[in-house]
């Protein structure tokens, strides 16, 4: 009686975080700081969002966007009229916005890339690490890694290239998801006897691609040694003969350490090892004859997990 019609009540927290793009507990922390919360009651009695409160939030979320502290966008948007329709969405390069793709993906996944992008855009770094977990937690390092974590990479990747700026969102994000990668176990009882090796290229100075791949074969139950960034030839060429690898993987990211006239110096090993090379850096026609190029993170898992025999 007086209050919003019951129909108009129905959004729980959860939904509107997914409508949104934002993490739930983004949502809580504006209602708790901010009392920028749901309104609506269900039958039950159970706080829900109403279309006035979804307007609100959206106006909150694109000032935001715009640069506007929390709290100052959270007064704009409690002092609109309810109903307020929210300011335009920026498009092209310019502006707040990461221009994210997501083709051939349900809207969950969409929701998720546009989720984590507005995240990383806002500095929100609560909300990208609750959204990585989720999506590392819920379809496992190979899907999240394709699924969202590469799209919203290459989104803030464009969007640098065409106006110089977002270097703080690609680091603040890259931390959040080392972090994240990182909490992934390493097997109890690893197929695999002998370790495999994973380094960046001499120089190379983008190591995450290695992170992703060692969580993910740490999730295949395989035993991995990563030793990061810019690993010189002579650093990897004693940590072979230290471990006695059965495999060791190389990435490059870019072509000014994509050079791979080194490879063939890494020294010989009994039993012999793979090597494997990934990463868009590398002269792929310069390879050595021993050197085999993978292209996706998913092919990298396949070729150091299968056959577990020759492991």
């Amino acid at each position: 009686m007086g209050g919003p019609a019951e129909g108009d009540a129905g959004l729980g927290v959860g939904a509107v975080a997914q409508r949104l793009g934002v993490a739930p507990s983004t949502l809580r922390t504006w209602d708790r700081r901010y009392g920028i919360g749901p309104s609506g009651r269900s039958p039950g009695g159970h706080r829900r969002y109403t279309s006035a409160d979804l307007a609100r939030l959206e106006i909150m979320q694109r000032r935001i966007l715009a640069g506007a502290p929390p709290g100052e966008a959270a007064r704009v948007a409690l002092g609109a009229p309810p109903g307020t329709p929210p300011p335009p969405r920026a498009h092209g390069a310019g502006g707040n916005r990461v221009p994210v793709t997501a083709p051939g993906r349900d809207e969950r996944q969409a929701a998720a890339v546009r989720g984590l992008a507005r995240a990383a855009m806002a500095l929100d770094r609560p909300a990208m690490t609750d959204l990585v977990r989720t999506a590392l937690r819920r379809d496992g390092v190979v899907r999240a890694w394709d699924g969202l974590i590469v799209p919203v990479l290459a989104g803030i990747g464009r969007k640098h290239a065409a106006a110089g700026d977002c270097v703080e969102v690609e680091h603040l994000l890259s931390t959040v998801l080392l972090g994240s990668l990182a909490e992934t176990a390493p097997p109890g009882r690893p197929l695999n006897a002998r370790p495999v090796l994973l380094a960046c290229a001499p120089e190379e100075q983008h190591s995450l691609p290695v992170h992703a791949l060692a969580a993910a074969l740490a999730e295949a139950g395989v035993d991995a040694l990563v030793l990061g960034a810019r690993v010189p030839p002579t650093a990897l060429a004693a940590a072979i003969r230290k471990a006695g690898p059965n495999a060791v993987f190389v990435w490059s990211q870019t072509a000014e350490t994509g050079d791979p006239a080194w490879l063939a110096a890494l020294p010989a090993a009994r039993p012999p090892y793979r090597l494997l090379v990934g990463g868009p850096g590398w002269a792929h026609d310069r390879l050595p004859a021993n050197a085999a190029p993978v292209s996706a993170l998913a092919e990298a898992v396949t070729r150091l997990t299968s056959p577990l025999g020759a492991l």
